[in-house]
């Protein structure tokens, strides 16, 4: 079996790791058996983090069209089906950022969302 020579190639592998590590606390920035370990454990966070990221924002979206929809007398449930009825077709993120920066178009679309659920029937009888 011939001699393999890993020098190159070894010390590129940990030279990218420590690069990667630049930043920690302490030995996991410097040594890279600890480098090695936490920077690991960071990129599973980082993948972990962008799936969160997600539903994070829809939940935020959420919250913002719900205080939107209350200030103008619908609840958030009501408001997405009226719209949905109304055959409206906006994103939470759209909706979301009408009801903080332009209040008044954002009162124009639950006022067809309103007109566009059907009539109670608590307040029929």
């Amino acid at each position: 079996m011939p001699r393999v020579k890993r020098s190159v190639s070894a010390r590129k592998k940990r030279r990218k790791v420590l690069e990667q590590a630049k930043g920690y606390w302490g030995l996991k920035s410097t040594n890279y058996k600890y480098a090695k370990e936490q920077v690991e454990h960071s990129l599973t966070y980082a993948y972990r983090d962008r799936k969160v990221k997600k539903r994070t924002f829809r939940r935020l979206w959420i919250t913002r069209i719900n205080a939107g929809a209350r200030a103008n007398g619908l609840s958030y449930n009501q408001f997405i089906s009226g719209l949905k009825a109304a055959e409206i077709e906006l994103d939470r993120k759209i909706l979301s950022d009408l009801a903080i920066s332009d209040p008044a178009q954002f009162a124009k679309l639950a006022e067809q969302a309103k007109a566009a659920l059907p009539a109670s029937p608590a307040s029929a009888g």
